[in-house]
């Protein structure tokens, strides 16, 4: 909802200015001088401030400084009735976005109004975009079974309000499920926000969440608004939510229940409607049963849980995956690539440990190291083909053992998801015979 401080020290034309703001279901707080408008500015933001330049205590001028202080995103509209154009030209110049010459049109205000909240909003949208560009052009892929009831739960709750929890191994599409459920929900319009919980340090998550005020640490040399801000009316990603640090979770559980945080080093209560969306690869009951995760904010985020099959899971899609992901890439001669089956079978034939994200840098690697426009079993990692699909070596022992010990060391690691320790004990060696093999590998 639109915020507006009104400062006029004429009670009549103070509270016709009001009634006629309240009109466009504007929230509107009146005060009679300035002195009083700066701490309303100190407990709410505000969107715009009406102040008149001539007030008892606290001119406007003084106040017009004060907002520039204390509120730096709001926008300010002077009125006078002893103005001229210097007057005028001193107020835009310490500041002020408009200026009206009383008496004035009502509808002339509310025009200078929207004119300054459009522009508030586009550029809130700009700074959303920002945040949300990066990777949204990726869509999910995939017709098994597996993908299909993902599809299903997105259709069935992308067009409620309701908190989305998504879990799944890394490489899985987490996010760009997150992606799809936006795009298909009644907020598509609106600012989709990510916020990386495990890239972010501990002491500046607060700060990347819920933002701070001016002087708030020691580097917030001014007031910058957090995630939740930003996707006010939109939709927030919380990524990798198990990292996130007890303290905040607390914080976190309150604004999911409440709708409403204090930006760190501030006093005044921020309300937001943002629809939130959590991603994790980790196991967060074994994490609520080791006490590293809350359990009332485990049941507040999984109203509806969405699981992202492996890869190794669907492994039908892909070929479709495949020519989803080469389509990003070209040849030296600018043509499109394609993949031969022999590849396609050495692909199928692999348990991909990193998913779908994987198999997208394998096509990326294959498209530039290729000589050809199709992707052949050469152009990809030996240790992906089984003995059958890579070229004759001919009666060479030490080669033939050699590829032989790395599809076997392959296989070990594909089986323990890449755990070096459990791949040792598997292969019956010690984690430093196998380190030293995997080196002498080129792994």
């Amino acid at each position: 909802m639109v915020r507006i401080l009104l400062a006029e020290d004429d009670e009549i034309m103070r509270i016709s200015v009001c009634d006629r703001l309240k009109q466009f279901g504007w929230q509107v707080d009146m005060v009679h001088n300035g002195l009083e408008g700066l701490k309303m500015l100190k407990q709410k933001d505000y969107h715009l401030v009406i102040s008149d330049i001539r007030m008892p205590e606290m001119d406007g001028l003084q106040l017009l400084k004060k907002t520039k202080q204390y509120a730096p995103d709001s926008d300010i509209i002077i009125m006078t009735a002893y103005g001229s154009v210097n007057d005028a030209l001193d107020c835009l110049r310490k500041g002020a976005s408009d200026y009206i010459l009383k008496p004035f049109d009502m509808d002339d205000l509310i025009i200078r109004c929207n004119r300054l909240l459009d522009f508030q909003r586009v550029k809130d949208q700009v700074e959303s975009l920002k945040e949300s560009c990066k990777s949204s052009a990726r869509i999910l892929i995939g017709n098994t079974p597996a993908m299909q009831q993902v599809y299903s739960i997105i259709d069935q709750a992308a067009p409620t309000n309701t908190t989305i929890l998504i879990t799944g191994e890394s490489g899985t599409g987490k996010e760009l499920a997150a992606r799809a459920i936006h795009k298909a929900s009644l907020r598509n319009d609106k600012p989709f926000i990510s916020i990386n919980c495990a890239a972010i340090p501990e002491g500046l998550m607060e700060s990347e969440m819920f933002g701070h005020e001016r002087g708030a640490f020691t580097s917030a040399d001014k007031k910058r608004k957090g995630k939740f801000e930003l996707a006010d009316n939109g939709t927030l990603l919380l990524d990798e939510l198990g990292e996130l640090p007890g303290p905040l979770q607390a914080k976190l559980l309150r604004v999911l229940q409440e709708g409403e945080f204090e930006r760190v080093g501030g006093g005044k209560t921020i309300s937001v409607d943002v629809r939130v969306l959590a991603c994790t690869s980790k196991d967060l009951q074994k994490e609520v049963n080791e006490g590293r995760f809350r359990q009332d904010l485990l049941f507040r985020l999984k109203v509806i849980p969405i699981t992202m099959p492996p890869l190794r899971e669907h492994k039908e899609d892909i070929p479709e995956l495949c020519a989803h992901f080469l389509e990003e890439f070209h040849s030296p001669h600018d043509t499109s690539f394609t993949i031969s089956p022999e590849a396609l079978a050495c692909l199928e034939s692999y348990s991909f440990p990193g998913n779908a994200r994987e198999l997208h840098n394998l096509m990326e690697r294959a498209s530039v190291l290729s000589n050809s426009s199709v992707i052949k079993p050469g152009d990809l990692p030996t240790e992906l083909c089984s003995l059958d699909c890579r070229a004759d070596r001919g009666f060479n022992l030490a080669e033939n053992m050699a590829v032989a010990e790395l599809a076997c060391i392959q296989k070990a690691l594909n089986y323990c998801h890449g755990n070096k320790t459990k791949t040792a004990d598997l292969l019956g060696i010690s984690r430093k015979n196998l380190w030293e093999k995997l080196k002498n590998h080129g792994m």
